[in-house]
């Protein structure tokens, strides 16, 4: 008898926001790889577009979020503002990015975060960020840095009515625990794919409180991984690999936010087919290692 995995269409972020388990990241709105030249402005504001039109309610974005002149949070506010009712977008700061730096490379002090949530206000056109989370600079930032005073500040934002649920990203556990004492934390945005499961202990508290956790790199981040767990699944359903590895975190937890991003109208399709992909319990078995 094949057991299948029936997995909950969506969740209540912050437990007030309910949003579909497959949402949208902007990461890749700009330019589709790290190193790779713009894409088309038409193209991805009808990527965006259909996005919500495929159901997309839940969009991860950044204000740093800015290549070749194309800039997420703009693009975001032209292709779907006025927004419609129940789009929950989702932000982050702390990084630092010089005008000429591929890439966040440094970090914000506490004294800046106030004028960086401003700027995400201004840019998308909002009155109040639905979450906001707070995300260590610097590609590698140390799991053991404290992130009170910094947490402190959005939270203070919070109480004034221009944050609705905090966040928190690229952190450990014991950095989970710092935040949560300050102000409630509603999302955790670490790195995290099915082939990638080193952060099973921090999720497992996340399902255990009902916190949301939202990977990024969620299919492999510079590259689809080669994996034959996945390719096996992935025969077996008629799905392709990325296909599998999104329906596969999907499974994996009942917290799991899946924000795939893409430039392609063709890979949008592809990622949102995903979240309609049925496993079966042996499927998650042998993803988690359990043949």
């Amino acid at each position: 008898m094949t057991t299948e995995i029936t997995a909950q269409r969506h969740f209540d972020l912050g437990g007030d926001l309910r949003v579909a388990r497959m949402g949208f990241g902007a990461m890749r709105l700009a330019a589709s790889t790290r190193n790779g030249p713009a894409n088309d402005r038409d193209t991805v504001l009808g990527v965006l577009r259909r996005a919500v039109e495929l159901g997309v309610d839940h969009i991860d974005t950044a204000a740093f979020y800015h290549r070749h002149g194309l800039a997420a949070n703009e693009l975001i506010r032209t292709a779907l503002g006025p927004y419609p009712p129940g789009l929950v977008i989702a932000t982050k700061v702390g990084p630092s990015r010089g005008p000429d730096d591929p890439a966040p490379t440094g970090q914000l002090p506490a004294s800046g975060l106030r004028a960086e949530v401003e700027r995400n206000l201004r840019e998308l056109g909002l009155d109040r960020l639905d979450l906001v989370y707070l995300r260590p600079g610097g590609l590698e930032p140390p799991a053991d840095e404290p992130i009170g005073e910094r947490f402190a500040v959005l939270a203070g934002l919070r109480e004034e009515g221009l944050i609705r649920h905090l966040g928190i990203s690229h952190v450990s556990l014991a950095q989970l625990e710092e935040a949560r004492a300050i102000a409630p934390v509603a999302a955790v945005q670490n790195r995290f794919d099915v082939t990638r499961p080193e952060d099973a202990g921090l999720l497992a508290v996340c399902e255990r409180d009902g916190i949301a956790y939202a990977p990024y790199f969620p299919l492999g981040g510079f590259g689809i991984p080669d994996d034959e767990r996945v390719r096996a699944v992935a025969a077996r359903h008629g799905a392709t690999v990325p296909q599998i590895l999104l329906a596969g975190l999907l499974a994996l937890s009942p917290v799991m936010l899946a924000i795939p991003g893409t430039g392609s109208p063709a890979h949008l399709e592809e990622n949102m087919a995903a979240a309609g992909l049925r496993l079966t319990a042996a499927d998650v078995d042998l993803l988690r290692n359990r043949p």
